[in-house]
Order: C-alpha cells, then sequence, then structure tokens
C-alpha cells in the first residue's frame, strides 16, 4: 500500500468517526433537551417552586417550636398506641411470610407446575403491591369492624406481594449445580424444591422477611392514625362508631 493510499484511508476512517460522533451528539442533545422539557413541564404542573419553600421556613420553625416541650400527659396513651402498632406489625408480618411461601414457588418460572399458573400468580402479587394498604384496611373494616385486625390483614396481603415477589426472583435465581446433581440422583420434585432450592433461598428470605417487618411497623402507624382520626371526627360530628353488627 503507497502512502497517498494509506493516508486516504486514514482520512476517511477519520471523518467516518467524527461523523459518527457528530451523530451521537445530536442525539444526545435533542434526548436532552427532550428530558429537560418534560421536567421542566411536570414541576409546574405539580407547583415546584423552591421560592415557596424558603418563604415557609418561619411557619416550619414555628412549627417545631410549638413540639417542644413535650404534653406528657399523653404519654400512657402513645405506649399503649406504640405497642399495638408492634403487635400489628408482628401479625401482619408473620402471615404474610406463611402465605408468601406457597406463592413464591407458584410463582418462579422453575417451580411453577404451569405456565398459567406461574403469570396468574405473578399477576395476582402485581395486584396485591399495587394496591395501598389502606384501601385493603378500608375493605377488611367492612368485614371485622374497625380495629387492628382490619390493619394486621391489610399489612398481611401487601406485604405477601413483595416477599413472594421477592422469594419467587430468588427461587428463579438458584445455583443449577445442586439442583442438576439432585435431580441426577432420581430426586424427585418436591425433594428438589426442599432440598435443592430452599437452602439456597433462606438467607435472602429471611432478610427480606426482616426489612418487611420495618416496613410494616410505618405502615402500621399509619393505619392507626388513620383509624384514630375517624373515630375522632366520628365523636367530633355525634356519629356513632361502627360496630360488629354494622357489617356489610
Amino acid at each position: 500500500m503507497s502512502a497517498a493510499t494509506f493516508e486516504a484511508a486514514v482520512a476517511s476512517a477519520l471523518a467516518l468517526e467524527s461523523e459518527r460522533r457528530m451523530r451521537r451528539a445530536t442525539r444526545a442533545a435533542i434526548w436532552a433537551v427532550a428530558v429537560v422539557a418534560v421536567l421542566w413541564f411536570t414541576a409546574a404542573q405539580i407547583g415546584l417552586n423552591p421560592a415557596a419553600l424558603v418563604k415557609g421556613v418561619p411557619f416550619m420553625v414555628d412549627f417545631f417550636s410549638r413540639m417542644f416541650p413535650p404534653d406528657l400527659s399523653h404519654l400512657l396513651l402513645l405506649g399503649r398506641a406504640t405497642v399495638e402498632t408492634v403487635q400489628i406489625a408482628v401479625w401482619g408480618t408473620l402471615i404474610a411470610v406463611m402465605l408468601s411461601i406457597p406463592f413464591a414457588l407458584l410463582g418462579a418460572r422453575n417451580t411453577t407446575p404451569h405456565p398459567l399458573v406461574f403469570h396468574a400468580t405473578r399477576l395476582f402479587l402485581n395486584a396485591l403491591r399495587a394496591i395501598n394498604e389502606l384501601v385493603f384496611a378500608l375493605i377488611f373494616v367492612a368485614a371485622v369492624g374497625l380495629g387492628p385486625f382490619a390493619g394486621v390483614l391489610a399489612i398481611a396481603l401487601h406485604a405477601t406481594g413483595m416477599l413472594a415477589k421477592f422469594c419467587a426472583e430468588e427461587v428463579e435465581g438458584a445455583d443449577r449445580g445442586p439442583i442438576e446433581a439432585m435431580q441426577a440422583t432420581g430426586a424427585g420434585r418436591m425433594q428438589v424444591i426442599l432440598f435443592g432450592i430452599v437452602p439456597q433461598v433462606i438467607p435472602a428470605f429471611v432478610s427480606y422477611s426482616v426489612y418487611r417487618f420495618d416496613v410494616s411497623i410505618r405502615a402500621a402507624t399509619i393505619l392507626g392514625m388513620s383509624r384514630r382520626t375517624l373515630i375522632h371526627r366520628l365523636e367530633r360530628y355525634g356519629l356513632p362508631r361502627p360496630r360488629k353488627s354494622d357489617r356489610g
């Protein structure tokens, strides 16, 4: 190859690479402008105004200043409410743990008995996660009355959707080595699940359960505040509290 031919090839390659970089830069600029425009539009729609936050700082300071000194006359009530909150979270998480195990096995591709069962289970778990605990609580209040039991059931259903989904992902990601070794020795389907898959996912499942218990305490606190707010409003307007005989 002559020097002139070599220089022409290098120049052509450089021109082609420059053109590619220009196209990439143009696409990146277009995407950047589009993203900024969308963010600007959504900020205007939701009233995102940092200046309003700065102006409201004195009001926030006043709000926090009125929290001190705390009114210790409500300490006994807060103690009972705290115990009730932990009880709701414990039972809600415990029920969710028990329900999530079979749903996780049905919602994992390598343990489900049929693809239709897999898709139906995943759809059901998605619905459980999509519905907020407050909505579940309103449904169960109509069934069991206004009390902690409705909160337990609400937390249990929502937590089941999360735990079963995470556990199903762990089941699908289990190491194939022990599973194939057990299958080679003639182990049945349940033996493979119990001794080849379950031991691998137990640590992750315990970690998810502990995390879900932490989330359930927050959810139980919100449900308790909502229940007490509803009772306070009913008493304020002279309306009777819902009784178990008023279900339906």
